[in-house]
């Protein structure tokens, strides 16, 4: 099969020691989520059973206009709710009811758990199961939390996913299924690529409508795209599913491990995989290039934010000549992200959960060339003279395979760029990124 262009280290950062947070953490709300996933699933509604912060949430970060209706919205939890003095059971099966008299195109509908729905310990579960036996079999109706209490917010995908896999139908087939949510346009290059290679049939979850919904069985294997889907994987699991375990497809060379693990399992052979894989290979590579000028040799700080860190770190550090000094993640999940784990060179400090203030101690001493870290960090690592880098956009823009690995890249070099600017030309990086 065909070698990848540069050796990767036998053991890279697999045996490195880790250092175990269990202090104050800041966090995203799981409900996040909702934003790409309502986008994905053409005929679901997201119902958000919570408080007016959750509607304020979702509405900013979707940018919804007062004009618009989306599919999604927030079932608010009033006080008589919370103090239980009114029966919300009642009240949700009223707001459902409504909902699908209005809206005849949902074929599937989430009640996703809140803060606030947690707290009071509403039954979400059974109260989808008693609506999808009112509403069935035309709508499915189930439940998954979105809250934010002591989660990551990509967890709110993970969550969702998990959540259908009792709903997928059982396949004695022998097929590979895709799982994670991605735009569609990338969705499609990957499709294309997996086509060339002569891989079928492949089944994709979170399918784009309900009666797409792929089957599950010991015949099926599966390979994930985004890193953060550990229940997800386990719910395969125990369906009967093969995980692939393999590099995530970020980059030229992350996208290429991917796609030798699949052809591996599907006996592609070499000289086709290289015929399928050459042109897209050497676009990514071109591209990436324009950027690596500017971020080899830089020095990149990981905050946990995404759980995405390790694979990101692993397409810095391999392919744009970073050196990471500590790769921060909320959860350190082995069985997905050893392969890219192996791939890191060793000598970068791997943390797993957060207290906050020691690691912005060690950041301030370490003065990274870029961090990557969330909203609620960046402006004041700002103030302080560092360079910042929003992880949430790294979730929110197209950034897998090889037609955006130019894109993932730019992404990182973009900071530096403007930092470049603020100290040679002040008024002109202004209007640079005034236009970004």
């Amino acid at each position: 099969m065909t070698v990848l262009a540069h050796s990767a280290p036998k053991k890279g950062c697999s045996d490195a020691p880790v250092l175990k947070e269990r202090g104050q953490h800041e966090v995203f709300c799981g409900l996040t989520g909702i934003i790409w996933l309502h986008r994905k699933m053409q005929d679901a509604f997201f119902l958000v059973v919570g408080s007016r912060t959750c509607a304020h949430l979702l509405q900013s970060a979707a940018g919804v206009m007062i004009f618009a209706e989306p599919r999604f919205g927030t079932a608010i939890l009033e006080e008589q709710d919370l103090a239980g003095l009114a029966d919300a059971h009642e009240e949700l099966d009223r707001e459902v009811a409504k909902l699908l008299s209005r809206r005849p195109d949902i074929r599937q509908v989430f009640l996703v758990g809140s803060c606030p729905s947690e707290v009071i310990k509403l039954d979400l579960a059974r109260a989808a199961e008693r609506l999808s036996e009112v509403h069935g079999p035309r709508v499915r109706v189930i439940n998954y939390s979105g809250s934010g209490i002591e989660t990551t917010f990509t967890q709110g995908e993970d969550a969702c996913l998990a959540a259908l896999v009792p709903q997928m139908p059982e396949t004695e087939a022998r097929e590979l299924l895709i799982v994670g949510a991605l735009p569609d346009v990338v969705e499609d290059q990957a499709l294309s690529l997996l086509e060339r290679l002569g891989v079928a049939p492949v089944r994709v979850l979170p399918a784009r409508s309900a009666d797409e919904m792929p089957g599950v069985g010991p015949n099926t294997v599966f390979a994930l795209t985004q890193p953060f889907l550990g229940d997800t994987a386990a719910a395969l699991a125990r369906r009967g599913a093969h995980h692939l375990r393999a590099s995530f497809p970020f980059g030229d060379m992350g996208t290429t491990a991917w796609l030798q693990a699949i052809a591996d399992e599907f006996g592609v052979g070499a000289d086709r995989f290289e015929s399928v894989t050459a042109a897209p290979r050497a676009r990514a590579r071109a591209a990436i290039a324009r950027q690596r000028e500017r971020l080899a040799g830089k020095r990149v700080f990981f905050f946990p934010d995404s759980q995405l860190e390790i694979p990101l770190a692993r397409f810095l550090t391999e392919e744009c000549g970073m050196e990471a000094v500590e790769i921060g993640t909320p959860f350190l999940h082995r069985g997905l992200v050893g392969p890219d784990l192996e791939r890191i060179a060793a000598g970068p400090r791997i943390s797993e959960g957060q207290d906050v203030d020691l690691q912005l101690d060690r950041a301030r001493m370490d003065r990274p060339d870029l961090s990557v870290c969330g909203l609620g960090l960046a402006n004041p690592l700002e103030a302080e003279g560092l360079t910042t880098k929003w992880a949430i956009e790294l979730v929110f823009t197209p950034v897998h395979f090889y037609e955006q690995a130019g894109d993932l890249a730019e992404l990182f070099a973009r900071p530096l760029r403007r930092r470049d600017l603020l100290e040679t030309h002040p008024s002109r990086a202004l209007r640079v990124e005034a236009a970004e």
